[in-house]
């Protein structure tokens, strides 16, 4: 048992997760907010959700926040910049507030001027991986000056955090790049093996990426990009947006990060049009396939 007082700042996929951990562990106080609180058509659902799991549903931001010891921030990355400047003016002074957002290093470095400027401590993460299996244990990199201050209380809570670098971005950076290789791979996969079924030639495809890169499983891995590109895409499309950003902010023109965004988001339209209703969440990358060719 704690006595640390804890707010979740958004109640997605993340945010719920986190509370499930955090919730067991006795803490003086756990809260939630979640822009679902101040929509009419969807807020009661939100707070039997969080109330299911014994959070503590609040609204306004700043209310949620109020007197807490550490903020954990978990919004779609497009609202980063959005979630820092709704909570700041209710932190109290010395707070942490703990952004895990997939945003770009110069959207963290304008949160931790927000944060810092109303009086908390800024703290920027990167979650490395996806949060299933892992839970509160997912790999996590942390970076800023507050950083280290901020672990005990995190690795004390469950959190799996490596220090990075005191200074903010380099972990956000890290992140961003290497989400152009993950989210690209699914892109590039998605894409090709579309195509090729397409045409009739998926089985002459795979064996002769098999021959080229034999230690990947290609239908194994085929079927899981699909499946998470699927679950996924819209909040996928939007880390990519910022990482396009971030190639930007390096100097590079962002070719290939905003076409991934670009084919994520397709996917995505494709949910949203009913192309995977009632698919098996294990569905092979065939049978996915065939459900986009016939939308």
């Amino acid at each position: 048992m704690t006595s640390a007082r804890v707010a979740l700042i958004g109640y997605g996929e993340v945010g719920r997760t986190l509370g499930q951990a955090l919730q067991p562990q006795g803490l003086a106080a756990l809260r939630t907010y979640d822009l679902q609180l101040e929509d009419a058509a969807r807020r009661d659902a939100m707070i039997q959700r969080a109330r299911e799991d014994g959070v503590e549903p609040i609204a306004p931001a700043t209310e949620a926040v109020d007197g807490v010891d550490l903020v954990v921030c978990a919004v779609t990355a497009d609202q980063t910049l959005a979630a820092a400047r709704a909570a700041a003016p209710g932190l109290r002074p010395g707070a942490f507030y703990v952004d895990l957002n997939s945003a770009s290093p110069k959207t963290k470095c304008e949160c931790a001027a927000l944060i810092d400027g109303a009086g908390g401590r800024y703290v920027e993460m990167a979650v490395m991986t996806s949060i299933p299996p892992h839970g509160i244990r997912v790999p996590m990199l942390s970076g800023g000056p507050h950083a280290s201050a901020a672990a005990p209380l995190l690795t004390g809570l469950g959190f799996n955090v490596e220090h990075a670098s005191d200074k903010l971005g380099v972990a956000s950076a890290i992140k961003m790049c290497r989400s152009v290789i993950v989210k690209g791979m699914e892109a590039l996969v998605i894409e090709s093996f579309l195509s090729a079924r397409r045409y009739g030639v998926e089985r002459e495809v795979l064996a002769s990426l098999a021959e080229t890169f034999p230690g990947i499983d290609w239908e194994r891995n085929g079927s899981y990009f699909f499946q998470r590109v699927v679950a996924h895409g819209r909040r996928r499309a939007e880390e990519m947006r910022e990482a396009a950003v971030t190639v930007g902010e390096a100097g590079l023109e962002p070719f290939m990060a905003s076409a991934i965004a670009d084919r994520q988001a397709w996917m995505a339209a494709l949910k949203e049009a009913g192309a995977f209703e009632d698919a098996p969440r294990d569905a092979a990358w065939r049978e996915l396939a065939d459900r986009i060719a016939r939308n």
